[in-house]
């Protein structure tokens, strides 16, 4: 491709994405295909010789696209989102066309440089106090890996690296079952085990960690020689919401010497907002934090950000610093490949300096209060529907409902079939979950541009499925 046809393609890759994003309402949701269908239509071997570009532009929207699930749908409600504001999409056009390997300051000043400002621009505008540092991860996964990283290492005196973790005791991470599964797979890929993940009974409408079985747990396995590490807090878990107690569980890691990682993955954006902090309420005392800009807010995934009141030990957790890595004659500068588990990085600030420079704190933050009284609304509505029941309250913009079942028909099973239902009339995107072992369906409010009439559009999409159910094919 030489420079007048990457031109030509550069343009007609933008004015599709442009039409695409236009054309969203009138496509199905979820993606249309039977399993298998996509492959069957791509070449079974690669192409000897060269391509003309017409070819393969036709190939994608015939082929691809048909099969591509649109999570930029403005009625996608299901999972939590994966927003790419138009704006943000723009900075990732930028951010493609240089193609920067931003691993360290002197590979790109500005990456370094604009990455520290702006994660400072979120601390601010979450209310976190000015002793936290940040640092964009790809996702909340790689953060709380790192996060656990650091647990176990401050547990075993920084020896972990070292000489691994045969002949150690073992480490022991606490958490609720309203975690992400990332957690259990931190622990794995950790070498701390999933038996050596304890799960803390909950309670109250927010399932939130008990406080007191926390800590009567650390103190058990303190006795049984066993070497507690650190707590991971949930704020907004995926399946209803889950939201731990982090005033109580700080306070519990400070009795006992734990590191504490809060998980806000989702709901972390909603912090922007001051009347929705008390559902993090403490936060400030943890010693990591991490929330996703490209669930809630609108920056492009990935762009996870993590918080940290002890960059060093973040650093002295994860950073190598080989000959080649050193930049010779600067100090003081910050790498922030030593804050992550990848050394490559992405240009991953500047979709977020764009996104907050053209909406604004006060624009993001009314897309947010706008999401969660629509969620309430719906929830509402739907409480009012004959067979409808709200399984657990709105938590922000995400509630769970369940429909009653026939007489002597099994209720999961219609509840499954109902959401099947729903998601193959392509309409709207919802997905379920469990709640004390039944299912229910879930719903969420995030597309960055939902407007009042898709959610409208989604009751009536709900109850028509529910209707038409019942009614047989």
């Amino acid at each position: 491709m030489d420079k007048e046809q990457f031109r030509q393609w550069s343009h007609k890759a933008a004015d599709w994405g442009a039409d695409y994003r236009e054309s969203l309402r009138d496509r199905p949701v979820r993606a249309q295909t039977a399993p298998g269908e996509i492959a069957a239509a791509i070449a079974s071997a690669p192409p000897e010789m060269a391509e003309p570009m017409e070819a393969i532009f036709a190939d994608f929207e015939k082929t691809i696209v048909p099969g591509m699930t649109h999570w930029q749908h403005p009625r996608f409600f299901a999972y939590f989102p994966a927003n790419a504001a138009p704006v943000s999409v723009v900075a990732e056009y930028l951010v493609t066309a240089m193609a920067a390997q931003c691993m360290l300051w002197q590979t790109s000043p500005a990456a370094t440089e604009l990455e520290t400002k702006v994660l400072d621009w979120l601390r601010q505008a979450l209310g976190l106090p000015a002793g936290f540092a940040g640092v964009i991860q790809d996702s909340a996964s790689s953060a709380t890996l790192a996060a656990m990283l650091v647990m176990r290492e401050r547990a075993l005196e920084w020896q972990g690296n070292a000489k691994g973790l045969a002949g150690q005791k073992p480490v022991r991470v606490y958490s609720s079952d309203q975690v992400h599964t990332s957690i259990d797979r931190a622990v794995w890929i950790a070498g701390i085990g999933q038996d050596n993940l304890v799960r803390i009974p909950t309670k109250g409408a927010l399932r939130s960690m008990d406080a007191d079985a926390l800590s009567e747990a650390i103190a058990r396995d303190r006795e049984a020689e066993l070497l507690p590490a650190g707590i991971v807090a949930s704020v907004g878990g995926t399946s209803v919401g889950g939201s731990d107690d982090v005033t109580s569980v700080c306070a519990v890691a400070r009795k006992h010497g734990l590191y504490v990682h809060v998980d806000a993955a989702w709901a972390g954006s909603a912090m922007i907002c001051p009347e929705f902090r008390s559902l993090w309420s403490g936060v400030e005392e943890a010693d990591s934090v991490v929330f996703n800009p490209h669930k809630w807010l609108g920056a492009q995934f990935d762009c996870s950000a993590h918080f940290v009141r002890d960059p060093e030990s973040l650093v002295k957790t994860l950073a190598i610093q080989p000959e080649f890595l050193k930049t010779h004659g600067k100090e003081g500068l910050i790498n922030y490949s030593e804050w992550s588990v990848p050394l490559g990085r992405r240009f991953r600030a500047l979709k977020l300096w764009f996104l907050i420079r053209a909406h604004g704190l006060e624009g993001l933050r009314s897309m947010i209060r706008n999401h969660v009284a629509w969620a309430g609304e719906l929830a509402e509505r739907l409480a009012r529907e004959p067979d409808f029941e709200i399984v657990t309250q709105p938590m922000l913009s995400l509630f769970s409902f369940r429909h009653r079942a026939p007489d002597g028909s099994d209720e999961d099973a219609h509840n499954l079939a109902l959401v099947n239902r729903i998601n193959d009339q392509g309409r709207i995107y919802l997905t379920q979950t469990r709640v004390d072992g039944r299912v229910a369906i879930r719903f969420q409010v995030g597309q960055f541009e939902a407007t009042k009439a898709d959610i409208d559009a989604a009751f009536d999409a709900i109850v028509d499925a529910a209707r038409g159910f019942l009614m047989g094919p």
